[in-house]
């Protein structure tokens, strides 16, 4: 079981939920919504375009807000930090997340727990492709996550889109989809 957000995320079989995102108020505010395979809201997520941070908070399906991720200002690597609630404390942080080099032409990013970030050790890597607009999440060599299907494909629909992605079994899904807003905060697909 790889349990990062809580065990409650954690389904005991592989699922596949969509995400779909969307642009509120002149394009200024996203939202992304999480539903399971009969339509059913999971998660939610919200935050301005005109953030400096970037920031974002995920609230469960009844509003109860789980997740604060903000971008750290003026870092080459685009570093983001994810804390548990509305916290920003040391005490509450999860996780980070890291471009894996700042060139990279593909996006590629290191996620690191809590206890390994000053140790700049990564414990999951997503690795995306621009040319068919997919992401992958690894625990090592193992795949854990697969964006399996993007709508529009278009590039010129950015304000309305959905995503499938697939989740292994035992998968914390609240922590995936955190990953994948992340990248799509910053157009890595």
């Amino acid at each position: 079981m790889i349990r990062v957000v809580e065990d409650s995320f954690c389904v005991p079989h592989p699922t596949e939920v969509t995400v779909k995102k969307k642009y509120h108020g002149f394009f200024l505010n996203q939202r992304y919504e999480v539903l399971d395979a009969n339509g059913n809201l999971l998660l939610q997520v919200d935050g301005s375009s005109l953030n400096i941070q970037k920031k974002r908070v995920m609230r469960d399906a009844v509003g109860t807000l789980i997740l604060t991720m903000r971008e750290k200002l003026l870092t080459l690597r685009h570093r983001w930090m994810v804390h548990k609630g509305r916290s920003t404390e040391q005490k509450d942080l999860i996780f980070g997340v890291q471009r894996s080099h700042p060139l990279d032409m593909e996006p590629r990013l290191d996620v690191f727990m809590e206890s390994n970030i000053k140790e700049d050790t990564s414990n999951f890597q997503l690795v995306g492709s621009y040319t068919d607009r997919s992401c992958k999440v690894y625990k090592g060599h193992t795949m854990i996550a697969e964006v399996i299907d993007v709508f529009p494909r278009s590039s010129f629909s950015k304000w309305k889109e959905s995503f499938r992605v697939k989740i292994s079994a035992g998968v914390d899904y609240a922590f995936i989809v955190a990953l994948l807003v992340i990248l799509t905060v910053n157009d890595y697909i």
